[in-house]
């Protein structure tokens, strides 16, 4: 039994479709909530982050996890208000604040350390971004992301043809809607940030997804030319086939490395590992079951159900005056 990506397009449409509707249902919960889609981190805001942790090998330092009421009740008594606290396997904090000086975090962690226990030095990570800096980076990587949008639906423009990249274009929004929308849940749930590296995921998903779908492009175009006079539905279920096996090992073989990262990379590289799973398994998912299916469904539309051949194209176009 050969596998039809035409005949059940419906039900792809439909599976992206929840997910992408339910992404954006919780940036909209994001916003009314944090007044963003996503939660954004200090790369992007400005302030201070605390990351500590208590020194487990001083005796009674660990008796008991790290209480996030207590952690509030000193930074109110500092005035520190609206900061952001989690924390992180009962022992770890993470604190977000408006921007402190050195003696301002200084006194905070001997508060802290007073209340809750000494902490671990080597383990203490403090960063500070100034809020223009941060609005420079956002505005830099999202200039990024539109102009590698520009860039790809102009190649694939000139590769191919326009209702091509077009298509395309759709499948890699489809991909950062569902990344992006994820995160927002994330964030609303788990309080996941999303940072400058965040950006790059965004960006290198895009690669990525554009990458599987110039694949199914390029033998959609072979088997207009060796198929003369075979329908659209036909030839794209054709080609999908003839690049399933190469897709799905390609992808497998880059998650396996993104779940090492995930799982043993730290937490610096745990969320950006993360971007990276949901990007590259949405875009491979959108290069066979979106990109392909939609491009047939709008020759059809269009009313090109057998195209043209290559050469026929080409001898078309010279004979028109």
């Amino acid at each position: 039994m050969e596998f039809s990506v035409i005949k059940q397009r419906n039900l792809w449409w439909l599976l992206s479709g929840i997910i992408i509707v339910t992404g954006i249902v919780g940036m909209i919960i994001s916003t009314n909530t944090l007044g963003t889609p996503l939660r954004p981190s200090l790369d992007f805001v400005g302030g201070t982050r605390l990351q500590l942790e208590l020194d487990c090998s001083q005796p009674s330092n660990c008796n008991q996890p790290i209480d996030s009421a207590t952690v509030r009740n000193v930074l109110s008594t500092q005035n520190i208000g609206g900061g952001s606290i989690q924390v992180v396997d009962q022992y770890g904090l993470s604190i977000r604040t408006k921007a402190l000086d050195q003696n301002e975090r200084t006194s905070l962690i001997a508060n802290l350390a007073e209340k809750i226990g000494q902490f671990n030095p080597q383990k203490s990570q403090i960063d500070t971004v100034g809020p223009i800096i941060g609005q420079q980076i956002f505005t830099a990587g999202l200039l990024a992301l539109i102009i590698s949008f520009a860039g790809i639906t102009v190649y694939l423009s000139l590769r191919f043809q326009f209702d091509y990249a077009v298509i395309a274009f759709i499948a890699l929004l489809h991909d950062v809607l569902i990344t992006v929308g994820i995160f927002s849940i994330l964030g609303l749930i788990l309080g996941t940030e999303v940072d400058s590296l965040f950006i790059v995921a965004l960006l290198t998903i895009v690669g990525f997804s554009v990458n599987d779908t110039v694949v199914i492009y390029d033998r959609v175009r072979e088997n207009i030319n060796l198929q003369p006079g075979v329908t659209i539905n036909q030839i794209v279920d054709d080609a999908v086939q003839q690049t399933l096996g190469r897709s799905i090992n390609t992808t497998l073989t880059t998650l396996l490395t993104l779940f090492a990262i995930f799982i043993f990379g730290g937490e610096t590289l745990k969320d950006f590992a993360l971007a990276l799973i949901i990007g590259f398994a949405a875009g491979a998912y959108s290069s066979i079951f979106i990109a392909s299916t939609l491009l047939a469904w709008w020759r059809v539309r269009i009313g090109q159900p057998i195209p043209l051949n290559l050469s026929m194209e080409r001898t078309a176009e010279e004979l028109e005056p």
